[in-house]
Formats: structure tokens, sequence, C-alpha cells
């Protein structure tokens, strides 16, 4: 697993990360990738609340407005962390987690 740091832009309110040899947005990449596994918040690893919602989904057991609901309290995350923990060791880049 690999520790992407956060790259902050405090006048165009972005934070990017450097993934495959560019810098993309963790708020639409990042948020919606296959890879993501959670974020540095202090010590501690809190798991991509996306991707928990997104296993109920395939179950059937999570409503759309649960996974509007991760994806807010991912971004609060992001506000809060200091790196994105990725899962990609082969550096291929972005990976849509809606995909199969």
């Amino acid at each position: 697993m690999k520790t992407l740091e956060l790259i902050r832009d405090i006048e165009k309110d972005k934070v990017t990360v450097k993934c495959a040899d560019k810098y993309v947005s963790v708020y639409s990449r990042c948020a919606y990738c296959k890879h993501c596994e959670g974020v540095l918040v202090g010590k501690r690893v809190i798991p991509t609340p996306q991707k928990e919602k997104m296993s109920g989904i395939k179950r059937g057991t999570t409503q759309d407005d649960e996974l509007l609901n991760a994806a807010m309290m991912f971004n609060t995350l992001i506000r809060d962390g200091s790196a994105i923990m990725c899962a990609n060791e082969k550096d291929t880049g972005f990976l849509s987690m809606y995909t199969y």
C-alpha cells in the first residue's frame, strides 16, 4: 500500500495527489477510485466511506442518499487528513469503483 501525500492549494481551494506520474484531484478521482483504501488522519487510517457503501449497493442494502453521505464524509476526511492510502502498487492510475 502506498501513501500519497495531499498537496493543498489554498488559493484555488484544491487538493491533489501525485498518481501515475501526474497530479489528480482528490475530490474527483481518489474519491471514486477502486484503489483508494482510506485517508490518513493524524496517526489513524480511516477507511474510505464510499467503498463500504458500494459493497452495500451490490447487495441491495444501501440507499442512494447513503452513498451521497459517504462522499460528503470523504470530503471531511480530506479536510482533516494528510495523505491518501492507495492500493495501486503497479501505478496504473485511476480505476472507477463503479466498474465490476
